[in-house]
């Protein structure tokens, strides 16, 4: 039996125990009514709360939304929240800052989309905030503000298609952000070199059981689990079927294997039109935020396109497999930030987000 078999297997035996009355898992209407609203688009006169709402919908990694807003008249600071990092996965909070750089973008565009378009700013005072103060300007609507609510990462199979030259050019230059070089791979060969590197990194990943057990715990098994907690994983929005949460975490226990993921991940790069990958020209928090907001306007332009994009970050987590992914990407000596697969591919649930009003920092 395989690991999709295996899991249906799951859903099929949650669904029967629901039945019975014995566990309560939510329903999907109720998960996707509660995500749309979440998604809703901005009012024409939208208040600051509503800027950090916008804001929220923002990638991050493991989704575990590691930001703390707070708010003033003539800014809003983005500030990271250390008990919401992954040790294991991200042990210096590399990819903690890059997600503040991803909703520090989707914030600047919303803003900028109602006439208060200002600058942003990393914060060199040790606190590791990122700041967006806003000033007066007539109101420049873009794609990219447009495909806030839509974007999504999409983790499964595309369907193989390449992408227009023009459609590639249109994510460089929507990606360019000082201070961070955009390469991108469609090349098959190198896609499969990627491929290499990803399955290195996801094996040595999987070989320990401290990542292994930092990643069963921001999984949602179920579309209750998710709102209840407004965060991580969750099933359906990776292509998995839903069970209880007991149930899930028993079969991801029995299933979760190097092996089986390996060979996801190979469909998944080799479904794909392209990777792109963000390098930073320094190693610091403030690159780190800038190579997110590069991420971020790359994945809505993606959106806007009818593209859809997940994070194959392996080899940047992996740090003995960085030389060989800076190599790769034509930058030696540097270090990696991001690698992201783009192409063509289905709709699926999105992931859940946290109320506004629990992500507010005490002024």
């Amino acid at each position: 039996m395989n690991r999709r078999q295996m899991l249906i297997g799951a859903g099929a035996l949650a669904a029967g125990a629901a039945a019975f009355g014995f566990l309560r898992t939510g329903s999907m209407a109720g998960y996707e009514a509660a995500v749309a609203a979440a998604r809703a688009t901005l009012s024409e006169r939208p208040e600051l709360k509503d800027f950090v709402r916008y804001a929220t919908l923002a990638a991050n990694g493991h989704n575990t939304q590691p930001w703390r807003f707070r708010l003033a008249d003539d800014r809003i600071a983005i500030l990271p929240d250390f008990a919401r990092r992954t040790p294991v996965v991200d042990p210096d909070d590399h990819h903690l800052f890059v997600s503040l750089g991803c909703a520090a973008e989707n914030l600047a565009l919303a803003a900028a989309a109602h006439g208060r378009k200002g600058n942003l700013r990393f914060e060199p005072d040790g606190t590791g905030s990122v700041v967006f103060e806003f000033a007066r300007a007539p109101a420049e609507h873009s794609i990219l503000f447009d495909a806030i609510p839509k974007r999504q990462s999409t983790r499964a199979d595309y369907d193989g298609r390449p992408v227009t030259t023009a459609d590639l050019e249109a994510l460089a230059a929507a990606a360019r952000v000082p201070g961070i070089d955009l390469v991108l791979v469609t090349d098959r060969q190198q896609v499969e070199r990627m491929l290499d590197l990803v399955i290195a990194g996801n094996s040595a990943q999987m070989g320990d059981p401290a990542f292994v057990r930092e990643l069963k715990d921001w999984l949602r098994f179920n579309p209750r689990q998710a709102l209840e907690t407004g965060d991580g994983l969750f099933s359906a929005a990776s292509d998995n079927p839903t069970a209880p949460a007991w149930l899930g975490g028993l079969m991801f226990d029995l299933v979760f294997r190097s092996a089986t993921e390996n060979d996801k991940y190979a469909g998944h790069l080799r479904s794909s039109a392209g990777i792109a990958i963000f390098v930073s020209e320094r190693d610091d928090k403030d690159h780190w935020m800038r190579a997110g907001r590069a991420c971020q306007r790359f994945a809505l332009q993606a959106t806007a396109l009818g593209l859809k994009h997940a994070f194959i970050n392996q080899p940047v987590e992996v740090a003995s497999l960085r030389p060989q992914l800076a190599g790769l990407a034509g930058t030696p000596g540097r270090r990696p930030d991001i690698v992201m697969r783009f192409g063509y591919g289905p709709i699926l649930p999105f992931s859940p987000r946290r109320p506004v009003d629990a992500v507010f920092a005490a002024s």
